[in-house]
């Protein structure tokens, strides 16, 4: 136990330093964030801590290679990754070149670590479904999917960084109470890691300091995200959850991408293509605040997490879960078609305009 907080207090000042260190590096070499029309924020803000993150948890990997199967493998894809995240945030790389390296990373996830989307349980009440070849290729789109819901999520300050730890917290507290305690701790890690970085995010040690994730964090984020979920729920004879209990755990970023991308499709545009109409932004038109809307939206998240946690604790079928969260992403939905009234009615009642301010005041 003293080891572990040790660990624990090693990882925090080495993922601190890490930030303090990377930002200083970041500006020289012009790896920062500038606002623009979309972007709202004041300053050149240093693109680090997806970098901070990646290197602290390799140095705990490297030093706790037991720590998961296939360690090497994975710190080896992070790698990967986060190096294209870097590059993406300096270059802004094609989108398909992204997308293909993902894909590509599911492939060797597969092919080198047996790690795979292989069985859907029993949601339908029908049987346990065993997906054969055919979970190949949903495995990709797993895997392209956890990373893009993750990435497209990241549009405020301390968003991604939330969603994160509320995946991270809900699953390890699963993993601990389903015996699986190497794990659990290795999702504490990461919650310890991402801390020093949501201060920075968030102004808490000064807006000075202030540091995003960028694309290499949130790519991250989203592939360790579906590594986890597969190791947790595929094993044939060991599983620590049930595949539909992953879902609840990722339900709001899955969910904000899926409609976001549907309604881009829609109107003919790239479901890549970057726009304002995710949640932080709808609730942000409402007339919520940031830190308001990230406070909203976390509190969401871990309500859909806690759903799921208590469906897998409890061992509720898992056709009643499965068609509950579809019961939840269809009013999702039916929200999102109808936004525009639901904003305009939300800030009639708190009096403000569509900037978020009181009615009658002025903008400076």
């Amino acid at each position: 136990m003293i080891n572990s907080f040790v660990d624990l207090a090693l990882l925090l000042f080495f993922s601190t330093s890490s930030l303090f260190v990377l930002r200083k590096l970041a500006r020289r070499i012009d790896l920062v964030d500038k606002p623009d029309m979309r972007k709202h924020h004041a300053g050149a803000v240093p693109l680090v801590g997806g970098l901070a993150v990646c290197l602290s948890l390799v140095y705990f990997i490297f030093n706790n290679p037991d720590v998961i199967p296939h360690s090497g493998l994975y710190a080896t894809c992070m790698l990967v990754l986060v190096t294209i995240g870097v590059l993406d945030d300096k270059f802004d790389i094609d989108f398909k070149l992204r997308i293909g390296v993902q894909a590509a990373l599911a492939v060797v996830m597969m092919v080198m670590g047996d790690i795979e989307l292989s069985r859907l349980g029993n949601i339908f009440a029908t049987g346990r479904i065993q997906l054969e070849t055919l979970g190949y290729g949903l495995t990709v789109l797993a895997v392209i999917g956890a990373i893009n819901a993750f990435n497209m999520v990241d549009g405020i300050d301390g968003l991604l960084g939330g969603l994160a730890t509320v995946t991270f917290v809900s699953l390890g507290l699963l993993l601990f109470l389903n015996g699986h305690q190497s794990m659990a701790y290795l999702c504490l890690v990461l919650t310890v890691i991402m801390a020093p970085y949501l201060l920075f995010n968030l102004g808490i040690l000064g807006r000075e300091r202030k540091v995003f994730m960028g694309d290499a964090g949130s790519m991250l984020i989203g592939f360790t995200v579906i590594w986890f979920l597969l190791l947790a729920s595929q094993h044939p004879t060991n599983a620590a959850i049930r595949p539909v209990t992953g879902l609840w755990l990722i339900a709001l970023p899955l969910m904000d991408m899926t409609a976001i991308m549907f309604r881009r499709v829609k109107r003919g545009d790239s479901p890549f293509k970057p726009d304002r109409e995710h949640l932080h932004h709808i609730f942000q038109r409402m007339g919520l605040s940031p830190r308001q809307t990230l406070g909203a939206i976390c509190l969401l998240a871990t309500a859909l997490a806690s759903i799921g946690m208590i469906g897998e604790l409890f061992n509720i079928h898992e056709t009643i879960m499965f068609i509950s969260f579809l019961v939840c992403f269809a009013l999702y939905c039916m929200m999102l078609r109808h936004i525009w009234r639901v904003t305009s009615f939300i800030r009639a009642k708190l009096g403000k305009n569509e900037f978020g301010e009181k009615v009658g005041e002025v903008r400076s």
